[in-house]
């Protein structure tokens, strides 16, 4: 089995979602099928049902009839948050908005035809088809895992029961025991960053289980806000996290989830739990319409497009559309301008040039929140970064609690914009 962006609730929850057939579409109005409900899609879908006003039959493919976002996953992880915090439903997208919400699998796309086919029988027709699908993981990405090994080393890197999972094995570990994250290359999906990561263990740890140690296996020379991170781990869990990148053989890292070991660079280690992210690429669903290339789907900076298909546009984590990163930010941003684009190729409404924005913030320990981000345009090459931010090593408590309030609002907004 493949498993997608939602396989977060195991196969009692995906499968006992009521597969039901989509309703029947209004004649003559033009059709948008999105698939994936997450901060792209959920998003697109509710800005062209809104914008439109009833003009465009909007219909949303999403088998899980609960979302548990990535971003703040891994303050769910540290004790900062609840995972009802983290957990939205569709019926405001259905009810106030006008989308059919159908909760099934989508497992295959007909372009010739324009239909969607999905998992329970039948098939979804439309004019314009929007993916958003999220993450799959490489085959093989890390010696000794695969899927079939993510309850013993789990990789809650989709949000839900994975994220339970790794929490009580935290919990449960013996004092002074060991965690291992082997992390993954870039591009990766962020949130939930691995770093941030790190620090919420560490935060559990410090209070519940102060002289266990965390292993950081990394097969990069440096990441996003490194210099943030290793101050925030210096100042708060001091000789507790040993981050072993490139250099020193993070990349050569291979895991035996039955013996429960990690092997870097030849020096095997007993461990307690281990989070394995592997590499990602699309979403299968992506692969499946053919608009991927390698492990991405290129698009057209300006709608979204795809560049194999004009009908298609791809959202969020599973396409590869220049310099932003991979994050519910982005997703969100690339949304509207789809969503702005969609409806105007529709109805003839009017398409505003595309502006893309992204903010990324970490929580490192208690009020020490941190932040990256930038404003991005449009280009005939890429979505090209115009400018940025980031916060400072050495910046005051008081700056830092702002920073993480600053997050706690935009999580609140973005939920809100893409569940109504």
């Amino acid at each position: 089995m493949t498993f997608n962006r939602r396989t977060f609730l195991g196969t009692a929850g995906v499968l006992a979602t009521g597969l039901a057939a989509p309703m029947v579409l209004a004649q003559g109005k033009p059709r948008v099928v999105v698939v994936g409900g997450g901060a792209g899609g959920a998003t697109a879908a509710r800005y062209i049902a809104k914008d439109s006003k009833g003009e465009i039959d909007v219909t949303l493919i999403e088998p899980s009839r609960t979302y548990y976002t990535c971003f703040f996953s891994n303050l769910y992880l540290g004790g900062f948050q609840e995972l009802s915090d983290i957990a939205h439903s569709y019926g405001t997208l259905a009810a106030d908005y006008g989308i059919n919400v159908v909760h099934d699998w989508a497992v295959g796309v007909d372009r010739g035809a324009k239909t969607v086919s999905l998992a329970g029988g039948g098939s979804v027709p439309y004019d314009k088809l929007i993916l958003s699908p999220g993450i799959d993981f490489v085959d093989g990405a890390v010696d000794g895992w695969d899927i079939s090994a993510q309850n013993k080393m789990p990789h809650a890197y989709k949000a839900g029961s994975q994220t339970e999972l790794l929490k009580a094995q935290i919990s449960a570990m013996p004092e002074g025991g060991t965690f291992a994250m082997v992390a993954p290359p870039n591009p990766f999906r962020c949130p939930p960053g691995p770093y941030e990561r790190v620090s919420m263990v560490a935060h559990v740890l410090k209070v519940n289980n102060p002289t266990a140690k965390i292993i950081v296996a990394d097969p990069k020379p440096k990441f996003s806000k490194m210099s943030l991170f290793q101050e925030g781990w210096a100042n708060h869990y001091e000789g507790m996290v040993d981050w072993i990148g490139e250099d020193f053989g993070g990349g050569n890292v291979s895991v035996n989830p039955d013996a429960m070991t990690v092997t870097i660079d030849g020096e095997e280690t007993q461990v307690d739990v281990c989070n394995v992210i592997p590499a990602m690429k699309a979403g299968r669903i992506a692969e499946m319409a053919g608009v991927t290339e390698g492990n991405w789907a290129p698009v057209n900076a300006a709608d979204m497009s795809s560049k194999a298909d004009p009908d298609i546009y791809v959202l969020g984590d599973a396409s590869q559309q220049g310099d932003m990163p991979k994050s519910g930010f982005s997703a969100n941003s690339q949304a509207k301008v789809c969503a702005n684009a969609v409806r105007g190729a529709l109805t003839g409404s009017k398409v505003f040039p595309a502006k893309f924005s992204n903010t990324c913030w970490s929580l490192i320990d208690t009020d020490d929140g941190v932040k990256v981000g930038a404003t991005y345009e449009a280009t005939p090459e890429k979505i090209a970064k115009v400018d940025g931010f980031i916060s400072q090593t050495g910046e005051s408590a008081d700056l830092r609690k702002a920073t993480y309030e600053e997050s706690l609002g935009w999580y609140a907004g973005i939920t809100s914009d893409m569940f109504g």
